[in-house]
């Protein structure tokens, strides 16, 4: 990573960060939206990604570039950014008049990843997804201005899920990184060891070891919980914005759906949802049937 004010390498930067929102394992900004919205919904994917691949992947001292962009948020929210992303970041600060808060708790949580590698319970984790997840949900009902405590509470339950969910996925790609996200306590209940979540040496076939399909198992029942509890969400909702949450909550339904058909198989690399299958939990979505496609 660059410094922030680094222009020339900075565009090339935000140009290959926003080539990743057709790719993210659930929607970024669905064609169904209005193009104003999609605008918007982009502009804040490019401030969480630039975020995220910073506290993932940037040489040298990320808590001080973290800073940066924290720093560099606050001059966005004066209309002073430098950075392209910020700068594009700016005008959807201003229309949608949205708070600092949700975007600094993203900056937050990518401080927490530099310092906290593993999670001892669920309420700890739960309280990492409050940074790493809730906020997106949180931003995008306020650029559509239907933001309420109410619905901002369905949709944390909503993004926690989807949080959830890609831990479960991404189990190899986050231990090759150092990192555990499956509470350290669950993981005892169901004697899996940090072992059990990798492959095994020579990449050998074979079923994956039974306490690591039980605590999958769990955490997928766990994450559908979730999901239950925020639907109501979609039924508060209307129009275009009702069919991307419900899309949401479909690429969920659908990822976890692909898990339990690896067989909670992921020491190997991600479990993905088909296009069908998405396409299928939509449908269930929108017509009420979820629990039938299971």
């Amino acid at each position: 990573m660059m410094l922030l004010a680094d222009a020339p390498t900075a565009s090339s930067a935000a140009g290959a960060v926003m080539a990743r929102a057709s790719g993210e394992n659930f929607p970024v900004a669905s064609r169904v939206l209005p193009r104003r919205a999609r605008r918007h919904l982009l502009a804040a994917y490019g401030f969480a990604r630039l975020v995220d691949e910073v506290g993932d992947a940037a040489p040298g001292d990320r808590l001080a570039q973290l800073d940066a962009i924290e720093a560099e948020l606050d001059r966005a929210f004066a209309g002073r950014a430098t950075h392209p992303l910020l700068v594009a970041l700016q005008p959807t600060l201003r229309e949608c008049a949205l708070p600092r808060d949700p975007f600094a708790r993203l900056v937050e949580a990518n401080r927490l990843d530099q310092r906290v590698h593993r999670y001892e319970t669920w309420e700890q984790l739960r309280g990492y997804c409050s940074l790493s997840a809730d906020p997106v949900g949180e931003i995008v009902l306020r650029v559509f201005g239907v933001a309420t405590p109410e619905r901002v509470r369905l949709s944390d339950s909503i993004c926690t899920a989807l949080q959830l969910a890609e831990h479960c996925q991404d189990v190899a790609e986050d231990l090759r990184a150092g990192r555990i996200y499956l509470p350290a306590q669950e993981m005892a209940r169901f004697d899996c060891r940090e072992q059990d979540l990798a492959p095994p040496p020579g990449g050998a076939a074979g079923a994956p070891p039974r306490p690591l399909v039980e605590l999958l198992a769990f955490e997928v029942s766990r994450a559908r919980g979730l999901l239950d509890a925020g639907r109501p969400l979609v039924g508060r909702l209307s129009g275009r914005l009702r069919i991307a949450v419900a899309a949401f909550v479909a690429g969920g339904e659908a990822a976890l759906d692909a898990i339990e058909r690896a067989g909670y198989e992921v020491r190997f690399g991600a479990p993905r949802a088909t296009r069908l299958g998405r396409a299928l939990s939509l449908a269930a979505e929108l017509t009420g049937r979820h629990h039938a496609v299971r």
